[in-house]
């Protein structure tokens, strides 16, 4: 049986003419937070190596000047049922397969990064880095090999819960539509604790975005690693349950975490007439569709969305960069300038109106310097504060593993393949495996290939 090993995946041994791109700054610019749609790298329109209508692709990011992103794994949350679950881990495994083939399709552009000194070797030679992080832990179907296996991937973060609460943990905002309680009634459940003691041991962020209070106060008793909030703004700012009390950004910080001020607009100001706009937009939208309820997944790149969007946001404008660095700084007055970040949260509803995409990216290192900011703060702010908490959590890690070696085999074992696809399972070492399914073409193996034919090394 061959063996694909993830560390070709990880390294990107490909030989290029040369950087596709020069980085515009002496300091990373890292977004904590791009979601990518259900068919990325699946049709031009979603190809990030094209001029494409997303809101980040590779373009806009060397334009702009955004040297790297954690491209995110999102699945939404369903049903507590062994069907369902089984669905979102399968939605997971095809944005995983996706952010590989980007990386694996443009090696002149962007590298998977894996590790912080890989993001600062990547921007010193002049590529773009694309990190993965999980929104959702309901992804990993109740079973916690998957976050081994999920690791496997490339995943540096996982997001405990969205909105509704998942057997992981409550939520920021409670499903109250199908029964679930308006205030969480309780915090992090047993398995949810497990996630996060095996993130630490990993070297796994774990990510607090989304989560409850109650959620949040115990990820910090449990964890012995810094934390992060990788699409959270203040509070105190903007009266939001999404949005983080001055309360736990002290202890985050405490903690040595660090949160990541999220421009979405709604995060950022209250807009009242806006929200009651898109919603009865999406509404609208889904009635056209036969649908019960708003998908944003499958919905949000229709025609009369994208007209309605439009409308909208002349009707309504959407805050500005330089109130969304109001949030950064309030940040530093509650926590200090060593516990804030950037984050998009593009694709998924992020946005202000001169941040549109990621083309607009120096706007919001404009706004900082407007604010008062020194070159070293920002330098902070946009990626340095997220480098550090990321190797502190891989020290954790590191003393863990000395104590205690998991059991952690970082390679992809492939079954008999069918014509054309096939079926690829992860071992963690902790029990029965994960099988994502490709079908990218090949036929003699689950080697994942190029359209310019560069594949992975091989071992028999």
């Amino acid at each position: 049986m061959k063996r694909i090993v993830l560390a070709t995946l990880i390294a990107m041994p490909f030989i290029c003419a040369g950087p596709g791109y020069a980085a515009q700054t002496d300091f990373l610019t890292i977004d904590t937070h791009v979601d990518i749609p259900a068919d990325f790298m699946g049709t031009p329109a979603h190809d990030p190596g094209n001029d494409s209508e997303m809101q980040v692709d590779l373009g806009k990011m060397e334009r702009g000047g955004l040297d790297a992103a954690f491209f995110v794994v999102y699945v939404p949350q369903g049903p507590l049922t062994a069907k369902s679950r089984a669905k979102a881990v399968e939605q997971a495994a095809e944005k995983f397969e996706a952010i590989h083939r980007m990386v694996l399709e443009y090696p002149d552009r962007i590298r998977l990064a894996t590790r912080p000194d890989q993001v600062v070797a990547n921007h010193k030679a002049g590529y773009l880095s694309a990190m993965i992080g999980v929104e959702n832990a309901y992804s990993l179907g109740h079973d916690l090999n998957r976050l081994d296996a999920m690791y496997a991937l490339g995943a540096r973060y996982i997001g405990l819960v969205h909105i509704g609460n998942n057997g992981l943990c409550s939520s920021s905002l409670p499903d109250t539509e199908h029964g679930e309680p308006a205030v969480a009634e309780h915090g992090i459940t047993g398995f949810g604790r497990k996630v996060v003691e095996r993130a630490n041991r990993l070297g796994m962020m774990v990510d607090i975005s989304h989560a409850s209070d109650a959620c949040v106060r115990d990820v910090l008793e449990i964890s012995d690693a810094p934390i992060i909030a990788s699409h959270s703004s203040s509070r105190a700012l903007r009266d939001h349950p999404r949005n983080l009390s001055d309360d736990l950004i002290r202890a985050i910080a405490a903690k040595g975490g660090v949160i990541q001020a999220v421009a979405l607009g709604s995060y950022v100001a209250a807009l009242p007439k806006r929200r009651a706009a898109i919603r009865a937009l999406r509404q609208r939208v889904a009635e056209k569709q036969e649908q019960d309820e708003f998908d944003r997944e499958t919905m949000a790149d229709l025609p009369a969305m994208k007209a309605g969007m439009k409308k909208i946001n002349e009707r309504y404008p959407l805050p500005s960069v330089d109130d969304f660095v109001d949030h950064i700084e309030h940040i530093v007055k509650v926590a200090g300038i060593d516990h804030v970040g950037i984050a998009s949260d593009f694709n998924g509803g992020g946005g202000l109106r001169d941040w549109q995409n990621a083309a607009q990216t120096q706007n919001v290192t404009e706004a900082l310097r407007r604010a008062g900011f020194s070159n070293k703060e920002i330098a902070k702010v946009w990626g340095g504060n997220l480098l550090r908490v990321w190797r502190t959590v891989e020290r954790v890690a590191a003393s863990k593993q000395r104590a205690a070696a998991p059991p952690v085999h970082e390679e992809i074992k492939t079954s008999a393949p069918l014509q054309g696809e096939g079926v690829c399972s992860i071992h963690a070492g902790l029990g029965r495996p994960v099988n994502l399914h490709y079908s990218w073409g090949i036929a003699s193996d689950c080697g994942i290939r190029s359209k310019s034919g560069a594949g992975l090394e091989r071992k028999a």
